[in-house]
Protein backbone atom coordinates (compact mmCIF):
# COMPACT_ATOMS: atom_id res chain seq x y z
CA UNK A 1 0.00 0.00 0.00
CA UNK A 2 1.59 2.93 -0.88
CA UNK A 3 1.71 6.84 1.34
CA UNK A 4 -1.47 8.16 -0.83
CA UNK A 5 -3.49 5.72 -0.41
CA UNK A 6 -3.41 6.04 3.58
CA UNK A 7 -6.31 7.16 4.75
CA UNK A 8 -5.60 10.83 5.94
CA UNK A 9 -5.79 10.10 9.64
CA UNK A 10 -2.76 7.35 9.09
CA UNK A 11 -0.78 9.93 7.23
CA UNK A 12 -1.68 12.86 9.37
CA UNK A 13 -0.52 10.49 13.07
CA UNK A 14 2.44 9.55 10.73
CA UNK A 15 3.40 13.27 10.22
CA UNK A 16 2.59 14.33 13.98
CA UNK A 17 5.20 11.68 15.11
CA UNK A 18 7.88 12.96 12.23
CA UNK A 19 7.38 16.28 13.87
CA UNK A 20 7.96 15.25 17.49
CA UNK A 21 10.84 13.34 16.67
CA UNK A 22 12.29 15.99 14.70
CA UNK A 23 11.27 18.74 17.44
CA UNK A 24 13.38 16.11 20.05
CA UNK A 25 16.72 16.49 17.47
CA UNK A 26 16.42 19.57 17.23
CA UNK A 27 15.64 20.59 20.86
CA UNK A 28 18.65 18.64 21.95
CA UNK A 29 20.83 20.67 20.26
CA UNK A 30 19.57 23.54 21.62
CA UNK A 31 19.60 22.96 25.21
CA UNK A 32 22.95 22.07 24.84
CA UNK A 33 23.37 25.71 22.99
CA UNK A 34 21.78 27.52 25.77
CA UNK A 35 22.94 25.76 28.69
CA UNK A 36 26.59 26.88 27.51
CA UNK A 37 25.00 30.46 26.83
CA UNK A 38 24.09 30.30 30.00
CA UNK A 39 27.37 29.02 31.55
CA UNK A 40 29.07 32.21 29.68
CA UNK A 41 26.59 34.94 30.95
CA UNK A 42 27.38 33.36 34.53
CA UNK A 43 30.68 33.65 33.87
CA UNK A 44 30.77 37.10 32.29
CA UNK A 45 28.45 37.74 35.83
CA UNK A 46 30.85 36.16 37.91
CA UNK A 47 33.83 37.90 36.86
CA UNK A 48 32.81 41.40 35.98
CA UNK A 49 29.39 42.15 37.85
CA UNK A 50 27.08 44.54 36.41
CA UNK A 51 30.07 47.33 35.19
CA UNK A 52 30.71 49.05 32.64
CA UNK A 53 33.13 46.98 31.09
CA UNK A 54 30.07 44.36 30.35
CA UNK A 55 28.03 47.08 28.92
CA UNK A 56 31.33 48.01 26.43
CA UNK A 57 31.39 43.85 26.09
CA UNK A 58 27.73 43.94 24.67
CA UNK A 59 28.08 46.73 22.61
CA UNK A 60 31.39 45.89 21.16
CA UNK A 61 29.82 41.91 19.96
CA UNK A 62 26.50 43.81 18.87
CA UNK A 63 27.93 45.26 16.28
CA UNK A 64 29.40 42.56 14.16
CA UNK A 65 26.48 40.04 15.53
CA UNK A 66 24.03 42.91 14.26
CA UNK A 67 25.72 43.24 10.71
CA UNK A 68 25.87 39.10 10.44
CA UNK A 69 21.92 38.82 11.53
CA UNK A 70 21.30 41.68 8.35
CA UNK A 71 23.90 40.45 5.81
CA UNK A 72 23.72 36.90 6.01
CA UNK A 73 22.68 34.80 9.23
CA UNK A 74 18.90 35.47 7.94
CA UNK A 75 19.31 33.64 4.88
CA UNK A 76 19.65 30.73 6.15
CA UNK A 77 16.01 29.48 6.40
CA UNK A 78 14.32 31.96 4.02
CA UNK A 79 16.62 31.49 1.57
CA UNK A 80 19.68 29.75 1.50
CA UNK A 81 18.84 26.07 2.40
CA UNK A 82 15.36 26.36 0.19
CA UNK A 83 17.83 27.16 -2.72
CA UNK A 84 20.35 24.91 -1.73
CA UNK A 85 18.27 21.66 -1.46
CA UNK A 86 17.03 22.58 -4.88
CA UNK A 87 20.35 22.93 -6.55
CA UNK A 88 21.34 18.94 -4.77
CA UNK A 89 18.13 17.79 -5.98
CA UNK A 90 18.05 19.04 -9.54
CA UNK A 91 21.28 19.29 -10.01
CA UNK A 92 23.40 17.21 -8.04
CA UNK A 93 26.46 17.54 -5.72
CA UNK A 94 28.96 19.51 -8.44
CA UNK A 95 26.75 22.01 -9.37
CA UNK A 96 25.93 22.45 -5.51
CA UNK A 97 29.70 22.59 -4.69
CA UNK A 98 29.86 25.37 -7.62
CA UNK A 99 27.16 27.21 -6.01
CA UNK A 100 28.63 27.13 -2.61
CA UNK A 101 32.15 28.26 -3.83
CA UNK A 102 30.82 31.31 -5.61
CA UNK A 103 28.56 31.87 -2.02
CA UNK A 104 31.75 31.45 0.11
CA UNK A 105 33.99 33.53 -1.95
CA UNK A 106 31.37 36.51 -2.41
CA UNK A 107 30.52 36.63 1.81
CA UNK A 108 33.75 36.42 2.22
CA UNK A 109 35.19 39.13 0.45
CA UNK A 110 32.28 41.17 1.09
CA UNK A 111 32.30 40.86 4.50
CA UNK A 112 36.51 41.42 4.54
CA UNK A 113 35.64 44.92 3.28
CA UNK A 114 32.65 45.33 6.06
CA UNK A 115 35.34 44.40 8.79
CA UNK A 116 37.58 47.08 7.16
CA UNK A 117 34.66 49.69 7.87
CA UNK A 118 34.38 48.85 10.88
CA UNK A 119 38.03 48.61 11.87
CA UNK A 120 38.87 52.49 10.52
CA UNK A 121 35.27 53.78 11.80
CA UNK A 122 34.84 52.21 15.31
CA UNK A 123 34.87 55.42 17.29
CA UNK A 124 31.75 56.89 15.37
CA UNK A 125 29.83 53.42 15.02
CA UNK A 126 30.10 52.76 19.27
CA UNK A 127 29.46 56.32 19.86
CA UNK A 128 26.17 55.86 17.77
CA UNK A 129 25.17 52.93 19.28
CA UNK A 130 26.15 53.83 23.19
CA UNK A 131 26.02 57.49 22.97
CA UNK A 132 24.79 57.39 26.77
CA UNK A 133 28.23 56.17 27.68
CA UNK A 134 31.01 57.98 29.74
CA UNK A 135 34.43 58.53 27.49
CA UNK A 136 35.73 55.86 29.55
CA UNK A 137 33.95 53.08 28.31
CA UNK A 138 33.10 54.71 25.27
CA UNK A 139 37.25 53.87 24.41
CA UNK A 140 36.79 50.35 25.85
CA UNK A 141 33.85 49.36 23.61
CA UNK A 142 35.93 50.64 20.79
CA UNK A 143 39.09 49.03 21.45
CA UNK A 144 36.53 45.34 22.33
CA UNK A 145 34.73 46.61 18.54
CA UNK A 146 37.95 46.48 16.68
CA UNK A 147 38.95 43.10 18.26
CA UNK A 148 35.42 41.40 17.79
CA UNK A 149 34.95 42.64 13.95
CA UNK A 150 36.93 39.93 12.25
CA UNK A 151 34.39 37.30 13.56
CA UNK A 152 32.29 38.62 11.15
CA UNK A 153 33.98 36.71 8.41
CA UNK A 154 33.99 33.94 10.12
CA UNK A 155 30.41 33.76 10.98
CA UNK A 156 29.22 34.84 7.53
CA UNK A 157 31.44 31.41 6.01
CA UNK A 158 29.62 29.52 8.79
CA UNK A 159 25.82 30.46 7.59
CA UNK A 160 26.67 29.48 4.26
CA UNK A 161 28.22 25.86 5.61
CA UNK A 162 25.53 25.38 7.95
CA UNK A 163 23.19 26.21 5.15
CA UNK A 164 24.99 23.53 3.02
CA UNK A 165 24.69 20.68 5.35
CA UNK A 166 21.39 21.64 6.04
CA UNK A 167 20.58 21.20 2.62
CA UNK A 168 22.55 17.82 2.39
CA UNK A 169 20.43 16.77 5.68
CA UNK A 170 22.89 16.77 7.82
CA UNK A 171 21.81 18.19 10.79
CA UNK A 172 24.48 17.28 13.58
CA UNK A 173 27.24 19.23 13.26
CA UNK A 174 24.98 22.76 12.95
CA UNK A 175 23.04 21.79 15.35
CA UNK A 176 25.77 22.29 17.97
CA UNK A 177 28.35 24.71 16.61
CA UNK A 178 26.55 27.17 18.75
CA UNK A 179 27.38 25.02 21.47
CA UNK A 180 30.76 25.14 20.70
CA UNK A 181 30.76 28.67 20.18
CA UNK A 182 29.27 29.24 23.50
CA UNK A 183 31.94 26.69 24.87
CA UNK A 184 34.84 28.57 23.36
CA UNK A 185 33.94 31.95 24.60
CA UNK A 186 33.88 30.57 28.56
CA UNK A 187 37.14 28.49 28.28
CA UNK A 188 39.15 31.51 26.86
CA UNK A 189 37.22 33.60 29.41
CA UNK A 190 37.68 31.57 32.22
CA UNK A 191 41.67 31.60 31.25
CA UNK A 192 42.66 34.85 30.26
CA UNK A 193 40.80 36.89 32.86
CA UNK A 194 43.03 38.93 34.71
CA UNK A 195 43.63 38.70 38.86
CA UNK A 196 40.72 39.86 41.28
CA UNK A 197 41.14 42.95 43.20
CA UNK A 198 38.92 44.58 45.74
CA UNK A 199 36.82 47.05 44.63
CA UNK A 200 33.96 49.44 45.90
CA UNK A 201 30.64 49.15 44.77
CA UNK A 202 27.86 51.96 45.13
CA UNK A 203 23.77 50.25 45.71
CA UNK A 204 20.77 52.74 46.56
CA UNK A 205 20.89 54.52 48.49
CA UNK A 206 24.32 55.50 49.03
CA UNK A 207 25.20 52.27 50.36
CA UNK A 208 29.31 51.50 49.56
CA UNK A 209 29.47 47.45 49.10
CA UNK A 210 33.19 46.02 48.81
CA UNK A 211 33.36 43.43 46.23
CA UNK A 212 35.81 41.37 44.66
CA UNK A 213 36.31 41.84 40.86
CA UNK A 214 38.98 42.07 38.35
CA UNK A 215 39.87 45.45 36.71
CA UNK A 216 37.66 46.52 33.63
CA UNK A 217 40.44 45.93 30.58
CA UNK A 218 40.07 42.17 31.83
CA UNK A 219 36.83 41.86 29.56
CA UNK A 220 39.57 41.78 26.60
CA UNK A 221 39.10 37.83 27.04
CA UNK A 222 35.54 37.50 26.87
CA UNK A 223 35.97 39.70 23.39
CA UNK A 224 38.64 37.29 22.56
CA UNK A 225 37.20 34.14 23.08
CA UNK A 226 33.96 35.55 21.46
CA UNK A 227 36.56 35.38 18.02
CA UNK A 228 38.04 31.94 18.65
CA UNK A 229 34.00 30.69 19.27
CA UNK A 230 32.87 32.26 15.78
CA UNK A 231 36.04 30.69 14.13
CA UNK A 232 35.62 27.43 16.44
CA UNK A 233 32.01 26.68 15.13
CA UNK A 234 33.16 27.55 11.39
CA UNK A 235 36.09 24.81 12.20
CA UNK A 236 33.15 22.65 13.25
CA UNK A 237 31.12 22.11 9.72
CA UNK A 238 34.02 20.97 7.85
CA UNK A 239 33.96 17.39 8.76
CA UNK A 240 30.91 17.27 7.61
CA UNK A 241 31.71 18.71 4.53
CA UNK A 242 34.10 15.71 3.51
CA UNK A 243 34.43 15.36 -0.12
CA UNK A 244 33.22 19.11 -1.11
CA UNK A 245 35.03 20.53 -4.05
CA UNK A 246 35.08 24.26 -3.12
CA UNK A 247 37.02 26.92 -4.78
CA UNK A 248 37.66 30.56 -4.93
CA UNK A 249 35.59 32.58 -7.37
CA UNK A 250 33.45 35.73 -7.68
CA UNK A 251 31.00 34.25 -10.25
CA UNK A 252 28.42 36.64 -9.25
CA UNK A 253 25.85 36.22 -12.51
CA UNK A 254 24.96 32.66 -11.19
CA UNK A 255 21.55 32.46 -11.86
CA UNK A 256 21.14 30.82 -7.66
CA UNK A 257 22.18 34.19 -6.29
CA UNK A 258 19.62 35.75 -7.81
CA UNK A 259 16.84 33.39 -6.84
CA UNK A 260 18.32 33.83 -3.40
CA UNK A 261 18.27 37.79 -3.09
CA UNK A 262 14.52 37.89 -4.28
CA UNK A 263 13.55 35.13 -1.61
CA UNK A 264 15.05 37.23 1.11
CA UNK A 265 14.46 40.66 0.26
CA UNK A 266 11.40 40.67 2.29
CA UNK A 267 13.33 39.20 5.13
CA UNK A 268 16.35 41.63 5.00
CA UNK A 269 13.92 44.73 5.03
CA UNK A 270 12.81 43.24 8.70
CA UNK A 271 15.89 42.72 9.76
CA UNK A 272 17.47 45.97 8.79
CA UNK A 273 14.51 47.52 10.98
CA UNK A 274 15.79 45.25 14.06
CA UNK A 275 19.15 45.26 13.92
CA UNK A 276 20.08 48.90 12.89
CA UNK A 277 16.85 51.02 14.03
CA UNK A 278 15.38 48.67 17.10
CA UNK A 279 18.31 47.59 18.21
CA UNK A 280 20.11 50.69 17.69
CA UNK A 281 17.72 52.72 19.46
CA UNK A 282 17.18 50.01 22.65
CA UNK A 283 20.80 50.13 23.47
CA UNK A 284 20.85 53.94 22.99
CA UNK A 285 17.97 54.02 25.48
CA UNK A 286 18.97 51.75 28.11
CA UNK A 287 22.58 53.77 27.91
CA UNK A 288 21.05 56.43 29.22
CA UNK A 289 19.60 54.85 32.50
CA UNK A 290 22.62 54.00 34.18
CA UNK A 291 25.41 51.36 34.58
CA UNK A 292 24.90 48.22 33.84
CA UNK A 293 21.44 48.52 32.05
CA UNK A 294 22.73 46.87 29.00
CA UNK A 295 23.78 43.74 30.91
CA UNK A 296 20.81 43.47 32.81
CA UNK A 297 18.78 43.49 29.30
CA UNK A 298 20.92 40.90 28.36
CA UNK A 299 20.57 38.32 31.54
CA UNK A 300 16.99 38.78 31.29
CA UNK A 301 16.61 37.71 27.17
CA UNK A 302 19.49 35.02 28.04
CA UNK A 303 16.99 33.19 30.63
CA UNK A 304 14.18 34.16 28.06
CA UNK A 305 15.73 32.56 25.19
CA UNK A 306 15.82 28.93 27.17
CA UNK A 307 12.36 28.20 26.68
CA UNK A 308 12.09 30.18 23.41
CA UNK A 309 14.85 27.94 21.99
CA UNK A 310 13.41 25.14 23.64
CA UNK A 311 9.68 25.22 22.46
CA UNK A 312 9.14 27.12 19.89
CA UNK A 313 12.27 27.38 17.88
CA UNK A 314 12.27 23.67 17.98
CA UNK A 315 9.32 23.08 16.81
CA UNK A 316 9.26 25.79 14.31
CA UNK A 317 12.06 24.24 12.75
CA UNK A 318 11.13 20.95 12.85
CA UNK A 319 7.52 21.98 11.29
CA UNK A 320 9.00 23.81 8.51
CA UNK A 321 10.02 21.35 5.90
CA UNK A 322 6.59 19.20 6.30
CA UNK A 323 4.41 22.83 6.27
CA UNK A 324 6.15 23.69 2.83
CA UNK A 325 5.66 20.65 1.41
CA UNK A 326 1.84 20.23 2.18
CA UNK A 327 1.51 24.18 1.12
CA UNK A 328 2.64 22.69 -1.99
CA UNK A 329 -0.83 20.37 -2.48
CA UNK A 330 -3.74 22.20 -4.22
CA UNK A 331 -6.19 19.87 -3.06
CA UNK A 332 -8.27 20.14 -0.11
CA UNK A 333 -6.90 17.29 1.29
CA UNK A 334 -3.40 19.16 1.34
CA UNK A 335 -5.35 22.23 3.07
CA UNK A 336 -6.28 20.25 5.61
CA UNK A 337 -2.84 18.65 5.98
CA UNK A 338 -1.29 22.19 6.16
CA UNK A 339 -3.66 23.14 9.01
CA UNK A 340 -3.65 19.98 11.53
CA UNK A 341 0.27 20.35 11.03
CA UNK A 342 0.14 23.95 11.86
CA UNK A 343 -2.71 23.16 14.96
CA UNK A 344 -0.50 20.68 16.22
CA UNK A 345 2.63 22.77 16.23
CA UNK A 346 0.68 25.85 17.69
CA UNK A 347 -1.06 23.04 20.75
CA UNK A 348 2.56 21.90 21.45
CA UNK A 349 4.00 25.44 21.76
CA UNK A 350 1.17 26.44 24.20
CA UNK A 351 0.99 23.27 26.00
CA UNK A 352 4.90 23.75 26.91
CA UNK A 353 5.68 27.39 26.90
CA UNK A 354 2.83 28.87 29.43
CA UNK A 355 4.29 26.47 32.08
CA UNK A 356 7.71 27.47 31.55
CA UNK A 357 6.65 31.37 31.40
CA UNK A 358 4.61 30.62 34.29
CA UNK A 359 7.18 29.20 36.23
CA UNK A 360 9.95 31.35 35.45
CA UNK A 361 8.05 34.60 36.41
CA UNK A 362 7.29 32.84 39.94
CA UNK A 363 10.68 32.07 40.19
CA UNK A 364 12.91 34.54 38.90
CA UNK A 365 14.59 36.02 41.84
CA UNK A 366 15.65 32.95 43.10
CA UNK A 367 16.48 31.44 39.89
CA UNK A 368 18.45 34.47 39.30
CA UNK A 369 20.40 34.88 42.14
CA UNK A 370 21.10 30.78 41.87
CA UNK A 371 22.40 31.88 38.43
CA UNK A 372 23.99 35.16 38.53
CA UNK A 373 24.46 36.71 41.69
CA UNK A 374 28.50 35.53 43.13
CA UNK A 375 31.44 37.31 42.75
CA UNK A 376 31.03 41.17 41.24
CA UNK A 377 27.09 40.77 40.61
CA UNK A 378 25.09 41.81 44.20
CA UNK A 379 21.68 41.68 45.32
CA UNK A 380 20.88 45.17 43.46
CA UNK A 381 21.48 43.41 40.49
CA UNK A 382 19.33 40.54 40.96
CA UNK A 383 16.51 42.71 41.84
CA UNK A 384 16.52 44.75 38.60
CA UNK A 385 17.37 41.44 36.45
CA UNK A 386 14.17 39.46 37.68
CA UNK A 387 12.14 42.04 36.99
CA UNK A 388 13.27 43.29 33.50
CA UNK A 389 12.79 38.98 33.34
CA UNK A 390 9.32 38.81 34.47
CA UNK A 391 8.66 41.81 31.92
CA UNK A 392 10.23 39.83 29.25
CA UNK A 393 7.92 36.90 30.19
CA UNK A 394 4.39 38.56 29.59
CA UNK A 395 5.41 38.96 25.62
CA UNK A 396 6.65 35.38 25.77
CA UNK A 397 3.92 33.06 25.10
CA UNK A 398 2.69 35.29 21.87
CA UNK A 399 6.48 35.12 20.83
CA UNK A 400 6.48 31.64 20.83
CA UNK A 401 3.20 31.11 19.00
CA UNK A 402 3.96 34.14 15.86
CA UNK A 403 7.16 32.19 15.25
CA UNK A 404 4.81 29.43 14.23
CA UNK A 405 2.86 31.35 12.82
CA UNK A 406 5.43 33.48 10.60
CA UNK A 407 7.36 29.97 9.58
CA UNK A 408 3.50 29.17 8.49
CA UNK A 409 3.24 32.00 6.13
CA UNK A 410 7.25 31.16 4.94
CA UNK A 411 5.99 28.04 4.29
CA UNK A 412 3.31 29.06 1.73
CA UNK A 413 6.14 31.14 -0.03
CA UNK A 414 5.29 34.64 1.75
CA UNK A 415 8.11 36.48 3.27
CA UNK A 416 6.18 39.70 2.66
CA UNK A 417 3.28 39.40 4.64
CA UNK A 418 5.38 38.88 8.06
CA UNK A 419 7.52 42.13 7.12
CA UNK A 420 4.65 44.37 7.00
CA UNK A 421 3.21 42.98 10.30
CA UNK A 422 6.82 43.40 11.33
CA UNK A 423 6.96 46.69 10.90
CA UNK A 424 3.47 47.58 12.52
CA UNK A 425 5.07 45.78 15.65
CA UNK A 426 7.97 47.41 15.36
CA UNK A 427 6.60 51.11 15.20
CA UNK A 428 4.17 50.59 18.40
CA UNK A 429 7.57 49.29 20.36
CA UNK A 430 9.09 52.38 19.83
CA UNK A 431 5.77 54.60 21.26
CA UNK A 432 5.35 52.65 23.57
CA UNK A 433 9.03 52.83 24.71
CA UNK A 434 9.33 56.29 24.09
CA UNK A 435 6.00 57.15 25.86
CA UNK A 436 6.98 55.07 29.02
CA UNK A 437 10.36 55.88 29.31
CA UNK A 438 10.27 58.87 31.22
CA UNK A 439 8.25 56.75 33.86
CA UNK A 440 9.11 53.46 33.79
CA UNK A 441 13.16 53.95 32.33
CA UNK A 442 15.00 51.10 31.70
CA UNK A 443 11.74 48.93 32.12
CA UNK A 444 9.80 50.69 29.23
CA UNK A 445 12.16 48.40 27.12
CA UNK A 446 10.32 45.59 27.93
CA UNK A 447 6.70 46.64 28.51
CA UNK A 448 7.00 47.25 25.00
CA UNK A 449 8.79 44.43 23.79
CA UNK A 450 6.04 42.38 25.32
CA UNK A 451 3.26 44.80 23.66
CA UNK A 452 5.24 43.77 20.45
CA UNK A 453 4.82 40.42 20.76
CA UNK A 454 1.00 40.62 21.74
CA UNK A 455 0.70 42.74 18.46
CA UNK A 456 2.62 40.93 16.25
CA UNK A 457 1.02 37.50 17.25
CA UNK A 458 -2.58 38.25 17.50
CA UNK A 459 -2.55 40.35 13.52
CA UNK A 460 -0.09 37.63 12.26
CA UNK A 461 -2.98 35.05 13.52
CA UNK A 462 -5.83 36.94 12.03
CA UNK A 463 -4.06 37.11 8.35
CA UNK A 464 -3.06 33.96 8.28
CA UNK A 465 -6.90 32.33 9.35
CA UNK A 466 -7.97 34.58 6.51
CA UNK A 467 -5.37 33.35 4.15
CA UNK A 468 -6.64 29.75 5.15
CA UNK A 469 -10.28 30.26 5.56
CA UNK A 470 -9.87 29.44 9.31
CA UNK A 471 -7.89 26.61 10.79
CA UNK A 472 -10.34 24.05 11.01
CA UNK A 473 -11.05 22.19 14.26
CA UNK A 474 -8.11 22.52 16.37
CA UNK A 475 -9.44 23.09 19.75
CA UNK A 476 -6.61 26.18 20.03
CA UNK A 477 -9.06 27.67 22.89
CA UNK A 478 -9.68 24.56 24.41
CA UNK A 479 -5.99 24.41 24.84
CA UNK A 480 -5.00 27.23 26.10
CA UNK A 481 -8.08 27.42 28.09
CA UNK A 482 -6.95 24.06 30.34
CA UNK A 483 -2.65 24.69 30.20
CA UNK A 484 -3.69 28.25 31.15
CA UNK A 485 -5.70 26.69 34.30
CA UNK A 486 -2.93 24.07 35.19
CA UNK A 487 0.00 26.77 34.66
CA UNK A 488 -2.05 29.44 36.41
CA UNK A 489 -2.45 26.79 39.71
CA UNK A 490 1.33 26.29 39.66
CA UNK A 491 2.48 29.57 39.52
CA UNK A 492 -0.05 30.53 42.80
CA UNK A 493 1.26 27.67 44.36
CA UNK A 494 4.92 28.40 43.54
CA UNK A 495 4.39 32.05 45.17
CA UNK A 496 2.69 30.58 48.00
CA UNK A 497 5.49 28.35 49.02
CA UNK A 498 8.10 30.16 48.17
CA UNK A 499 8.41 32.15 51.11
CA UNK A 500 8.31 29.04 53.54
CA UNK A 501 10.83 27.48 51.42
CA UNK A 502 13.01 29.87 51.36
CA UNK A 503 12.91 30.49 55.39
CA UNK A 504 13.34 26.42 55.72
CA UNK A 505 16.00 26.45 53.47
CA UNK A 506 18.01 29.44 52.94
CA UNK A 507 20.09 31.14 50.37
CA UNK A 508 23.39 31.76 51.93
CA UNK A 509 25.36 29.24 49.67
CA UNK A 510 25.43 28.17 46.31
CA UNK A 511 23.99 24.56 47.77
CA UNK A 512 21.48 26.24 49.60
CA UNK A 513 20.25 28.37 46.42
CA UNK A 514 20.71 24.70 44.70
CA UNK A 515 17.86 23.08 46.63
CA UNK A 516 15.74 25.92 46.38
CA UNK A 517 15.57 26.28 43.54
CA UNK A 518 15.04 23.04 42.95
CA UNK A 519 12.59 22.10 45.84
CA UNK A 520 10.33 25.45 44.21
CA UNK A 521 10.49 24.11 41.07
CA UNK A 522 9.98 20.60 41.42
CA UNK A 523 7.23 20.94 43.75
CA UNK A 524 6.02 23.67 40.58
CA UNK A 525 6.12 20.91 37.96
CA UNK A 526 4.20 18.37 40.03
CA UNK A 527 1.59 20.35 40.31
CA UNK A 528 1.51 21.32 36.93
CA UNK A 529 0.95 18.00 35.81
CA UNK A 530 -1.20 17.11 38.05
CA UNK A 531 -3.95 19.23 37.34
CA UNK A 532 -2.99 18.42 33.19
CA UNK A 533 -3.85 14.85 34.51
CA UNK A 534 -7.37 16.05 35.80
CA UNK A 535 -7.95 18.22 32.81
CA UNK A 536 -6.83 15.51 30.32
CA UNK A 537 -4.29 17.97 28.40
CA UNK A 538 -4.53 15.72 24.91
CA UNK A 539 -1.18 17.12 23.74
CA UNK A 540 0.74 15.84 26.86
CA UNK A 541 -0.54 12.99 27.17
CA UNK A 542 -0.09 12.31 23.63
CA UNK A 543 4.09 13.04 23.74
CA UNK A 544 4.14 11.14 27.04
CA UNK A 545 2.67 7.94 24.85
CA UNK A 546 5.11 9.06 22.13
CA UNK A 547 8.55 9.18 24.74
CA UNK A 548 7.08 5.68 26.24
CA UNK A 549 7.05 4.00 22.52
CA UNK A 550 10.63 5.28 21.54
CA UNK A 551 11.99 4.33 24.82
CA UNK A 552 10.34 0.58 24.32
CA UNK A 553 11.97 0.28 21.26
Amino acid sequence: MTTDSLPAEVTQAETNAGVARATGVVALGNITSRVLGLAREIALTNLFGASRAVDAFNVAIIVPKALYDLLIGGHVNSALVPVLSEVAAREGREALWKLVSVLCSLVAVALALVVLVIEVFAPQVIQLVGSGFDASTLSLATELLRLSAPALVFLGLFAVLSGTLYALREFSWPAFAVAVFNGSIVVVMLLGAPPLHIQPVITPPLHIEWVIARPAHGIVAATLGWLIGSLAQLALQLPGLRGARVRFTLHWRHPAIRQIALLYAPVMFSLILDTLVIRTFSYNLASQTGEGSIGYMTWATTLIQFPQGLVATAISIAILPTLARQAALVNLEGDRAFKDTLGLGLRLAITLILPAAVGLFALATPIVALLFQHGAFTAHDTAITSLALRLYLVGLPFAAVDLLLVYAFYARQDTLTPALVGLLSLVIYMIVAVALFPRYGLFSLMIADSVKHVIHATVSAALLARRLRGLGDQRLLLTIAKTGFASGAMGLLAALTLPPLQRLIGADSLLREVALVGAAGGISIVVFLAVAVLLRIEELRWLVGLLRRRLAR
